[in-house]
Formats: C-alpha cells, sequence, structure tokens
C-alpha cells in the first residue's frame, strides 16, 4: 500500500510542475486589448494608474513600482503598467518577465514647481535650454539610458560656486534609472540633471526622497522646491502644480509573465 501511494504522489507533483498547478496562472496578456477586465498591477499616483482604471476595475496600487512587479511574479496581478525604462531594469533582473511590444502614447517628463512661482519656472526653463544646447542634457541622459550607459557621468564643473542657497528636490528614488539609490544616496538620471540645472544656476542641490504620491504635495507646502520623479506632465497635475519645459520622453508600457 505504501508503494501505490508513494507512486500515486509521484504522479500528482509532476502533474502539478507540467501544469503549473499551485503556481501563477499562465500568462493571458498578449496585447493591450487583452488587459480588459485583468487584475493590473500599478505604482500609486502615477500615469500607469490612470491607463489601468481605463481596462479594469481590478486595479491593485503599491507603493514601489519593484513591489508591483514581484506581485506579478507571484501571480497576484495578470500585468503591470509602468514606464518603459525602469520596466527594462525590472526585466532584465527577472527573466521570467517580458515586455508587450505594443506600447502607450509617448509623455513628456517635467520638473514640477508650486503653482505660481514664475520666478523660478522660467529660471529652470533658462537652464534646460542652455544644457540642452550645449549638450550637457545629451549626455546625461546617454550616461543612464542606452548603449553608453556608465561611460561619461555627469561632474559639476570646476569653480562652481552656490550663491543663491538651497534648492529642495523632491523625489521617489523607486524609479531606475531615473532615480535610485546605491550605496545609500540617492542618483540616476533626474538627479544628474538637476545637479546640472543647480550648477547653472548657483544653487546648492538637496534631495528628499519620499512615496510618489506625496511629492506634489511636498512641493504645494513648501517643504520642497521642486518635484523630479520621472514626472508625466497631465491635466490633473496642472491643477495642483505649474511645470517646466519638458526634459525628456517616455512610454508606458506593459509587464507580464513569459509563460
Amino acid at each position: 500500500m505504501k508503494k501505490i501511494l508513494s507512486a500515486v504522489c509521484a504522479v500528482m507533483i509532476g502533474a502539478m510542475m507540467l501544469t503549473g498547478c499551485g503556481g501563477p496562472e499562465p500568462n493571458s496578456v498578449h496585447k493591450l486589448d487583452d488587459l480588459e477586465g485583468k487584475k493590473i498591477g500599478v505604482q500609486l499616483g502615477t500615469v500607469g494608474m490612470s491607463y489601468a482604471e481605463k481596462y479594469t476595475k481590478e486595479v491593485e496600487k503599491y507603493n514601489k513600482g519593484a513591489d508591483a512587479v514581484q506581485a506579478l511574479k507571484q501571480g497576484k496581478v495578470d500585468a503591470v503598467i509602468i514606464d518603459s525604462e525602469p520596466a527594462k531594469v525590472f526585466v532584465k533582473k527577472n527573466d521570467d518577465l517580458k515586455i508587450l511590444d505594443e506600447k502607450f502614447e509617448p509623455e513628456e517628463y517635467a520638473i514640477a514647481i508650486k503653482k505660481g512661482n514664475t520666478e523660478l519656472t522660467t529660471k529652470i526653463n533658462d537652464a534646460l535650454k542652455a544644457l540642452k544646447e550645449n549638450g550637457t542634457l545629451d549626455s546625461i541622459k546617454a550616461n543612464w539610458i542606452g548603449e553608453d550607459k556608465g561611460k561619461n557621468p555627469y561632474k559639476t564643473p570646476d569653480g562652481t560656486t552656490y550663491p543663491n542657497g538651497t534648492l529642495t528636490m523632491a523625489t521617489n528614488a523607486e524609479f531606475p534609472p531615473y532615480e535610485l539609490k546605491e550605496g545609500g544616496k540617492v542618483v540616476g538620471f533626474d538627479v544628474d540633471m538637476m545637479q546640472a540645472v543647480c550648477d547653472h544656476l548657483g544653487y546648492e542641490l538637496k534631495i528628499t526622497d519620499m512615496a510618489f504620491d506625496s511629492i506634489i504635495a511636498a512641493v504645494n507646502s513648501g517643504k520642497a522646491d521642486v518635484g523630479v520623479a520621472g514626472m508625466t506632465v497631465t491635466e490633473d497635475r496642472l491643477k495642483n502644480v505649474d511645470f517646466s519645459d519638458s526634459y525628456t520622453t517616455a512610454e508606458q508600457v506593459v509587464i507580464v509573465r513569459k509563460k
């Protein structure tokens, strides 16, 4: 009898391994239209959340994009909607995930500034224009995104001084390669971009890390001068803050399980 039970157990275990019983369901999202009615993971307060809510009522919201991705791996959600560059980072670290070929419409990232602070908005726009014209902004982007990543890190020009005091940047260091933590320090494309802006304007940059959906409130309350976190300009956000000119473009993508 023991031998028969052992044989039956072995067959059941083998069947479970073949069918995936007890693990995540097979991927059922192969194109954007497949998102209809599915359970979608997003980072709280992001544009990805707005897209997800157009497809389904089952939107799972997480404080970190990485938590949404982990939920996908565990089968708690069917897909994750997130910006393309962080998506590439997550998929590179998880070979059981992939990005769908279909993408959403391009969007523009800009710097959030307290509503009505036209003086600071003008200064930042002037700095961004100068950094675009002299190639600094392209160089910073290339150092964080693309084949030349890490080859040409931004360095504050020799002799730079900060006579205009401190400029505080609110961010969420959970959004690589735009902002992330390395050795306890917040780094990334957005950090280098704002450092270059501050170097140009004579401000010392101070970075405050917080939850993404707290950034706009921090800017409005004066706890931060600017909000920079791969933030897309949207009509809803424009009701609460002003935005600088765009400093880069991006797009939302969908991450799913491979199998």
